[in-house]
């Protein structure tokens, strides 16, 4: 049989994983640039994020740290320091509203970055064809 304390750790090693998430659900377009395989992920990881916020889908990461504290019989706002803490950074005190407002014009910002890059590349390619096109 497993310990409350040992619940307690799951609930806040899947905790810091589900801001490792968002972190690279709102930043992963700065470390994707010229990594294909980075860049498909992560554009994935935007419309699962776009689906979670708007659609009825919960997402597993918060279902996992609900059973973990369930089991663990954490009340809200008991346990450790930082399972208190990094729970206030996930799930902030604002309405569900602002919150999906803001998780949305995230990902909406990560995809111009990407239709920036692209739109680049194929500037890019054009103005390189038509050098070669040009070249005696």
């Amino acid at each position: 049989m497993r310990s409350a304390q040992f619940d307690d750790t799951l609930v806040v090693l899947v905790l810091c994983l589900h801001l490792s998430w968002i972190l690279w659900v709102i930043f992963g377009a700065f470390w994707t640039s010229g990594r294909c395989w980075l860049t498909a992920f992560h554009l994935a990881s935007l419309v699962w994020g776009i689906a979670v916020e708007i659609g009825p889908w919960p997402c597993p990461l918060t279902m996992a740290e609900d059973f973990f504290q369930r089991r663990a019989g954490l009340a809200p706002y008991r346990g450790s320091f930082l399972l208190h803490y990094v729970g206030l950074i996930v799930y902030p005190n604002v309405s569900v509203l602002l919150l999906t407002i803001c998780g949305v014009a995230v990902c909406v910002a990560n995809l111009t970055i990407y239709a920036w890059r692209a739109w680049h590349a194929v500037r890019k390619r054009r103005r390189d064809r038509f050098l070669r096109i040009q070249m005696p």
